[in-house]
């Protein structure tokens, strides 16, 4: 079981391993688009993760979460992610980060 200090952790160093994966449409990191909403942590170490991408239709969701759901898996400690695609709020250009 993990104490909050290190799921903390494990959720920072998670966020900065996401933030490798670049939107192949727009060409920006994911996590600076503001594409992901939620990265939570279990006292497990299981991950979960709620993102969006920038249209419903998006052609890349499904690479994207595969590469979100890999990226995330490869982060040490993690155990088991599990990452759910989203439109509630929708995604607009004003969420991403400066």
């Amino acid at each position: 079981m993990l104490d909050p200090f290190d799921q903390q952790e494990i959720v920072d160093r998670v966020r900065r391993q996401l933030s490798t994966i670049i939107d192949p449409e727009i060409g920006r990191g994911i996590v600076e688009m503001g594409l992901i909403y939620l990265i939570e942590i279990s006292a497990e170490a299981d991950v979960s993760i709620i993102m969006t991408t920038t249209t419903k239709g998006c052609p890349a969701a499904g690479f994207l979460t595969d590469a979100v759901r890999s990226s995330a898996a490869s982060v040490p400690g993690v155990g088991n992610v599990e990452v759910t695609l989203t439109y509630e709020p929708m995604w607009h250009p004003e969420m991403m980060q400066s």
